[in-house]
């Protein structure tokens, strides 16, 4: 039964399959929490995984819940830790964990928004595009 409505999707929405597999793969616990891990100077993992935090996030980034507080409602339980928690940690990301984050997502996603068309022309040709963010200490490259 499984298999039939797979096929019925690959079938006539291609395009939401392989996004959806994509990004299953990139945005893995296993691989958010590898990238915390690697790059976290300060925060440490107690009870609550990065990846849950980027779980709960990524519920409001893509509109299904207009905020984190009503994403954590709905996730309150299964997450099984207080609201302060989740704050704490979200409040407390590194830029370092955040910038490695967006490098190591940033790239697998890239040949996705190639395939579809979606890459934005070059601002000034023949230059490098840096994009300073006042929040952050440090410079980090956005090119795709």
């Amino acid at each position: 039964m499984l298999g039939a409505i797979f096929e019925r999707f690959v079938k006539e929405s291609p395009i939401s399959v392989m996004v959806r597999g994509l990004m299953e793969r990139v945005f893995a616990p296993e691989t958010i929490n590898q990238i915390f891990e690697e790059n976290a100077s300060s925060q440490y993992t107690r009870e609550l995984l990065f990846s849950r935090i980027v779980e709960l996030m990524s519920l409001v980034v893509c509109g299904i819940d207009p905020s984190s507080t009503l994403a954590y409602g709905v996730k309150a339980e299964e997450m099984s830790v207080s609201r302060t928690a989740v704050y704490d940690k979200l409040n407390g990301v590194e830029t370092t964990v955040s910038s490695a984050n967006l490098r190591e997502t940033a790239i697998p996603l890239s040949s996705l928004i190639e395939f579809v068309g979606g890459k934005s022309p070059q601002i000034l040709s023949g230059y490098k595009i840096r994009i300073l963010d006042g929040n952050c200490l440090e410079k980090t490259d956005y090119r795709l």
